[in-house]
């Protein structure tokens, strides 16, 4: 049998519990609104727009800033970025392990906060970055000075950003070469707070084509750029604006990449994303389990605890054994990926990822729904945490790509029309 847990790993994870322990977990009890049944309706700016409460942000970026000094915030950074390489292996293990703690501080659900991050901006412009861009962008996205907020999506296009309608021409201004763009986007999260945006457009080429999409960074208050609604969730609060883009003009510095190949900035982090969100939903499922085999255990009715029942325990067997086989499968993928190129990832094992993303994002909305069920009345109430679980992890089965995305690489592969090579 594959072990993936090295005595390092479990050691780093004892590190973590302990500064969870002692660092965090007084300040939730400090905070304890935020984390309790009320937890939605403090964590809401209801009277300005939905977005999230100052009071509530604030709190997140506390916890971020304890874990930053603690040395564990940029902890799958590289070592060039002041990070400990923390491989994709080491970050499914430790995304899993927070994850089946619950609602805290150290991993919550709302802004997808966690205090060992993803950063899958510093990677970013590293990799597609001019000198300018990584000596203005790389510093600030490590210590939270810069906030990156990412315009892809469009209210008529989703999956297929391909048939994107937002446009960029050519036009000069004051001697500086550059582009006029006109369009609208969808889901813009973290617009509110972003000190940039990511703002994909097309510049060539016809719809449809991959081709011919250039990434450009704003800087946040470009005129022209508006938010029009924030648009209100199944979880709340939101940071998920539909804005326009009315004649925005921005000068050729600042595409970020190469001009008609900002889909490759988009894709760039995909699978590590993917294999992380599932690793993420394989511990909510973990704490959903384990929170009602707990119950069962001790909730007692006609006479005798619940789990006497074997239509209670086929039902916990059946979630534990798919968590069992989704997360051998994942952390093994999660270790193919550490072994292969970006490029390699995605011509050899792509409908892999696809494969655990698809049935871990699944079976956490199953083991919430089912630990709400066999919880009962106070399953259902917002005294437990179980209807938070399933209402963030409902959003991953769309976000990521959605179930069918995923479902659709895994036949495309399947019925050879994507080659593995």
């Amino acid at each position: 049998m594959t072990t993936y847990l090295t005595t390092e790993m479990a050691a780093y994870l004892e590190e973590l519990d302990t500064f969870i322990d002692q660092q965090l977990r007084p300040l939730e009890q400090q905070n304890i609104h935020f984390f309790d049944h009320r937890r939605e309706n403090s964590r809401t700016d209801w009277d300005n727009g939905g977005l999230p409460s100052k009071e509530w942000e604030a709190l997140l970026e506390k916890a971020a800033s304890m874990a930053r000094e603690a040395g564990h915030l940029a902890y799958a950074l590289p070592s060039e970025f002041g990070g400990r390489d923390g491989t994709n292996l080491e970050m499914a293990i430790i995304r899993e392990h927070l994850a089946a703690k619950g609602l805290g501080l150290h991993c919550d659900l709302q802004n997808e906060h966690a205090i060992v991050g993803n950063f899958p901006i510093v990677l970013v412009f590293r990799d597609f970055g001019s000198d300018a861009q990584k000596d203005q962008f790389i510093p600030g996205s490590i210590d939270g000075s810069v906030v990156m907020a990412f315009g892809l999506t469009e209210p008529q296009h989703g999956s297929d950003a391909t048939w994107m309608k937002s446009t960029g021409v050519r036009q000069t201004r004051d001697g500086v070469e550059g582009w006029l763009i006109n369009g609208e986007k969808m889901w813009t999260t973290f617009a509110h707070r972003a000190s940039h945006i990511l703002l994909f457009v097309r510049t060539s080429g016809d719809e449809g084509s991959a081709r011919g999409i250039t990434c450009f960074v704003m800087p946040a208050g470009t005129p022209g750029f508006q938010i029009e609604e924030w648009l209100w969730t199944l979880n709340m609060p939101t940071d998920h604006p539909r804005v326009s883009l009315k004649d925005i003009w921005l000068p050729d510095s600042a595409i970020l990449g190469k001009e008609g190949r900002g889909l490759e900035v988009a894709q760039h982090f995909l699978h590590e994303n993917r294999i992380r969100q599932a690793a993420a939903s394989l511990g909510t499922a973990r704490y959903c389990i384990e929170e009602t085999v707990a119950y069962a255990n001790q909730r007692h009715t006609f006479g005798k605890p619940l789990s006497g029942n074997q239509s209670i325990q086929f039902r916990l067997a059946e979630l534990h054994t798919d968590y069992q086989l989704i997360k051998s499968m994942t952390l093994q993928t999660a270790a193919d990926i550490d072994a292969l190129s970006k490029r390699e990832v995605a011509e050899k094992i792509s409908d892999k990822v696809a494969m655990c993303n698809y049935r871990a994002n699944q079976l956490a909305c199953r083991a919430a729904d089912e630990a709400i069920q066999i919880h009962g009345g106070i399953g259902y109430s917002r005294h437990k945490q179980f209807e938070h679980h399933y209402r963030h992890h409902r959003r991953y089965r769309i976000t990521e790509g959605s179930d069918e995305i995923q479902l659709r690489k895994i036949a495309g592969v399947l019925f050879g029309k994507i080659a593995v090579r």
